[in-house]
């Protein structure tokens, strides 16, 4: 299975486009990648601050070979997302329920999902903020990047291929996956 890359430079909200692209074309599967959000989106419609030079992705695919509810599937997110980030920064990571992970009681993502039907068919869009250079400062929400931590300044593409490939091999083998298993990608 072939995740669709769709690049952009700036976007109100990579989630947005995923909506739009799955109404408007055939696209069962797809990634959206944008440099910069101007209205990035959390939880409870909370605003995702986007500073340039931070990960601003989301993931959308159909639902109709996937055995798992919506809360197995935000595990799932939470365990790959967290997976990908311990190859840039070797500190524990803990995942705040029910989508946000952080790194010394300080946020260093957050993980949007929704669903939209077209047709007969449910797709899951997952949008990713990751703070891989700065962070915003937000009042009674400590928040961190993988820069300050690490010292180190993370290549964007690179973080991007892993999320692509962890994706398409949870897709690939979703039909006989459990929730166990999933830690194991």
């Amino acid at each position: 299975m072939k995740l669709k890359k769709f690049k952009f430079k700036t976007v109100n909200s990579t989630n947005d486009i995923a909506i739009r692209l799955i109404k408007k074309t055939n696209n069962k599967f797809g990634v959206i990648v944008a440099d910069k959000q101007k209205k990035g989106r959390g939880q409870r419609g909370n605003k995702w601050i986007s500073y340039k030079g931070n990960l601003f992705v989301s993931i959308f695919f159909s639902l109709e070979k996937i055995n798992m509810s919506l809360k197995q599937l935000t595990k799932v997110n939470c365990f790959l997302i967290k997976k990908i980030l311990l190859q840039f920064c070797r500190k524990r990571i803990y995942i705040k329920p029910p989508n946000d992970l952080l790194i010394d009681k300080k946020k260093i993502c957050g993980i949007l999902q929704e669903t939209i039907k077209k047709a007969n068919t449910t797709y899951f869009i997952v949008g990713v903020g990751i703070n891989l250079i700065n962070s915003p400062n937000i009042k009674n929400y400590p928040t961190t990047s993988i820069l300050e931590l690490t010292k180190n300044k993370v290549n964007k593409k690179k973080i991007i291929t892993e999320l692509v490939n962890i994706y398409k091999e949870f897709l690939d083998k979703t039909s006989k996956l459990s929730l166990k298993t999933v830690k194991n990608l």
